[in-house]
């Protein structure tokens, strides 16, 4: 165990945002931790350079919408607090490691960890950002972990006909890694026209509307019902419509007449907290993470972050982001 500096001497106490009631929040101080040489497991220290805000499941915890039944499933790694409110939640963080075993001093690391400027972990919580991959684009990690998983739960194959419905940055991630899939046709639907320039800077067909109603895989991700009722009506015989979408506590109608059973669709969930059963045997949570972190690579993916912002401005800035931010991708803030 080595130390990079004497930054825990001095400061034992950090800031982090916590949300304290509906749409409200507060930067507050907060306990870094501390390495302890005595611990059976190494820790390490983490100076924040980037976190993002995750619009999806942050908007539903900013405005108290996780319902009581999911109070635990939907707790964050490093959660502090308990729902509705004060929490400090968020997933999206790669900083320094500043204090830690040699193999991890001094090194950018990706850990599934709140909006916080310092913090103590198990070495074991952090992955090493892989060379060529920007510490500031790394924030991206956790939505691309959830875009692979649920291509996993998808199974799309050579050649499909596949429709995405929603893009959002996780909508957006999962389209792409579906374009790069040989012969595939890819068609991403959003009624939000400003999404078209982003769509065809992925190499992506872009459309408002309704597009063919053969597809062999629809996804949805729009977290709204009326995408769900547009991505069954795309969907062709015998399909899977996948929904990677998730309503808190709001009641999802979704049409399941007309052609739904003479089609014989198949409506599949996906959620990034399980590995497919299929893949448990061969796939670890790190080994999906380090997955996500080496599709990170390619300079086009920054055209998902279309935002920044000071963290001191967090308080200010997050109602707009997760409530009204309807252009907003993913919103990156700088420590």
């Amino acid at each position: 165990m080595s130390s990079g500096s004497d930054y825990l001497t001095e400061q034992v106490m950090s800031r982090a945002f916590w949300i304290t009631g509906p749409g409200e929040g507060q930067i507050l101080e907060t306990p870094v931790g501390s390495v302890r040489p005595e611990d059976s497991q190494p820790s390490v220290v983490v100076r924040t350079l980037w976190s993002g805000v995750s619009r999806g499941t942050e908007s539903l915890v900013f405005s108290g919408s996780v319902p009581h039944s999911e109070f635990h499933r939907m707790r964050a790694p490093f959660q502090e607090g308990s729902f509705p409110w004060p929490v400090k939640y968020g997933y999206a963080n790669v900083g320094k490691v500043v204090e830690g075993p040699d193999r991890l001093l001094g090194k950018s690391v990706f850990c599934l960890f709140p909006h916080q400027e310092s913090y103590s972990v198990p070495a074991s919580a952090v992955t090493p950002i892989p060379y060529g991959v920007p510490p500031e684009r790394a924030i991206l990690a956790a939505n691309m972990e959830t875009a692979i998983n649920g291509l996993w739960d998808a199974m799309p194959a050579v050649g499909d006909r596949i429709a995405v419905v929603g893009l959002g940055v996780v909508g957006l991630l999962v389209s792409w890694l579906a374009s790069r899939i040989p012969g595939t046709r890819v068609t991403v639907i959003d009624t939000n026209p400003a999404r078209a320039s982003v769509a065809e800077a992925l190499g992506l067909n872009f459309s408002t509307g309704s597009s063919s109603d053969e597809n062999d895989l629809v996804i949805h991700a729009s977290g709204h019902e009326s995408g769900l009722q547009t991505a069954l009506s795309l969907a062709g015989q015998d399909a899977v419509v996948l929904e990677m979408s998730w309503y808190g506590d709001r009641p999802v109608c979704i049409p399941l007449g007309g052609a739904f059973h003479s089609r014989r669709l198949r409506l599949r969930s996906s959620q990034v907290g399980k590995i497919p059963p299929v893949r448990q045997p061969r796939w670890t949570y790190r080994k999906r993470l380090e997955l996500a972190l080496e599709m990170l690579r390619h300079d086009v993916l920054d055209q998902l972050i279309t935002g920044e912002t000071p963290f001191e401005q967090m308080p200010e800035i997050m109602g707009r982001i997760l409530v009204n931010g309807s252009d907003t991708l993913c919103h990156r803030i700088k420590y």
